[in-house]
């Protein structure tokens, strides 16, 4: 049975001082749930290093919410691989739908930068997904796969083994709308098909799949209950401590 995955995606909330009053919180509700599930927290760059001497002791794991392509040099502003590898980072989000909308990144960059994760170790939680229009024109079959083509291309069966993928549905994330759990894990499904077909289907088989569509304390056992549905890559319920418990417990329950 795949383990189940709950990352929380801060985005760009929380000071230092609120990363250390929602660390604190969380560090005590997790008190009785080390083995069950894995936990990931995404704070922003500024938090990481105090994120990372919060969680010692504990077993929340730590990721970035993005970095970039290249190993250093004269890239204003951004943040390479082994510098979030050297600071704690576990993993590292690439390609989620804001990074794609808003700085227009194409699935050929994310693929760069999925190598250069790998290179030095980070595990990257790799996000696809179809937009409103995408879905409603009847093309998200289409989309999904060229997306999942895209950023696997050049990847090795060793190396797509390394990964956590990410399904966002762009066109349920803040807008009101949800994907039901059914409309949820039959995207999966096809993700999971897809790695079948590429590389072999015990891969496909093995690859953890999360979920990224708004999942909340309400939704997060029916979604998570679908056996395909391997976790969540949560917003804006992992901003507090409770909403994001009620997921973890979710998914202990179903893990069970």
């Amino acid at each position: 049975m795949r383990r189940k995955i709950i990352a929380g995606n801060w985005k760009m909330n929380k000071d230092i001082h609120e990363t250390a009053t929602l660390i604190a919180e969380l560090t005590e509700r997790m008190k009785d749930f080390r083995n069950e599930v894995d936990v990931i927290i995404c704070p922003p760059f500024t938090s990481l290093v105090l994120a990372n001497a919060l969680i010692k002791g504990s077993s929340i794991k730590m990721g970035a919410q993005n970095m970039s392509q290249y190993d250093d040099g004269a890239y204003t502003g951004e943040i390479s691989a082994r510098m979030l590898l050297t600071i704690g980072c576990e993993y590292v989000i690439l390609g989620h739908s804001e990074r794609r909308q808003y700085f227009k990144e194409t699935d050929e960059l994310i693929n760069q930068k999925i190598k250069k994760a790998l290179s030095v170790g980070l595990t990257p939680i790799v996000c696809i997904g179809e937009t409103l229009e995408e879905r409603e024109s009847g093309i998200t079959d289409k989309i999904i796969t060229t997306q999942i083509k895209g950023v696997l291309k050049e990847l090795t069966s060793s190396e797509v083994e390394k990964l956590v993928i990410a399904y966002e549905p762009v066109w349920a994330i803040g807008t009101g709308k949800n994907a039901t759990p059914e409309q949820a894990n039959q995207v999966h499904k096809l993700i999971r098909k897809l790695i079948g077909q590429m590389y072999s289907w015990n891969l496909a088989e093995k690859t953890v799949i999360q979920y990224g569509g708004s999942m909340n304390a309400q939704n997060a056992s029916s979604l998570l209950s679908q056996s395909d549905i391997d976790g969540g890559l949560i917003g804006g319920a992992s901003l507090k401590s409770e909403a994001f418990m009620a997921i973890i417990q979710a998914a202990v329950e179903v893990a069970k």
